[in-house]
């Protein structure tokens, strides 16, 4: 069993995990992400790291195949949001329900590829994960199903920041998110808000 530094879901092009992996540069680091476009240029902008492993799919509460919905390539310079093809999800409409004047996203915007999903102990077997040190999450609101399927008893996490703006429908937040909360809690972990979209968890040593 193996120790790891930093394991991010929803990695998306890591433009935004430089500084973390920074500091865990001297440890071994797994970056998820599912999205084709997203992984050309996540491997470019982590070129000048080592110990860093991609995996290429997504994770849930269980293994298999599944339709996965996320902004065209091509799309994105239309709909003038740099953010465009960070929102794939499990569910079209939590990418239709993002449309507003600013974001005129359509139908015909959106790509659906069948992709691999890995539960969060099939990912643990698979690396021989036995400790991390941070682990990440942002998907679009299936931060619930991946948290709630994680047994804190069989695996050490020190620290959890996770997107908690989502856990109950677009930019909605109530029971499922107060049952995450509940569960790390009662597994002696102090919680923070960041800030209005993002929870750190951290392990009460």
């Amino acid at each position: 069993m193996q120790e790891y530094g930093l394991v991010s879901i929803g990695s998306h092009t890591g433009f935004w995990l430089q500084e973390e992996l920074k500091k865990f540069k001297n440890k071994k680091n797994i970056l998820i992400e599912p999205v084709p476009y997203n992984l050309v240029e996540l491997r470019d902008n982590i070129k000048n790291f080592n110990n860093i492993i991609i995996e290429e799919s997504a994770i849930s509460d269980k293994d298999e195949l599944v339709p996965f919905y996320f902004i065209k390539r091509d799309s994105i310079g239309k709909l003038k949001k740099h953010w465009a093809s960070g929102i794939g999800s499990f569910d079209k409409t939590h990418l239709l329900k993002h449309r507003s004047k600013r974001f005129l996203v359509s139908e015909n915007d959106i790509e659906i590829l069948n992709i691999k999903c890995l539960s969060f102990s099939s990912l643990i077997k698979k690396y021989s994960i036995k400790k991390i040190d941070k682990l990440m999450l942002d998907v679009e609101g299936a931060e619930y199903k991946i948290l709630k399927s994680i047994n804190l008893n069989q695996i050490i996490i020190k620290e959890i920041f996770f997107e908690k703006k989502h856990f109950d429908g677009l930019f909605k937040e109530g029971k499922k998110l107060e049952e995450v909360k509940k569960k790390l809690l009662d597994s002696n972990y102090l919680l923070e808000e960041i800030d209005s979209e993002n929870m750190l968890a951290k392990l009460n040593n």
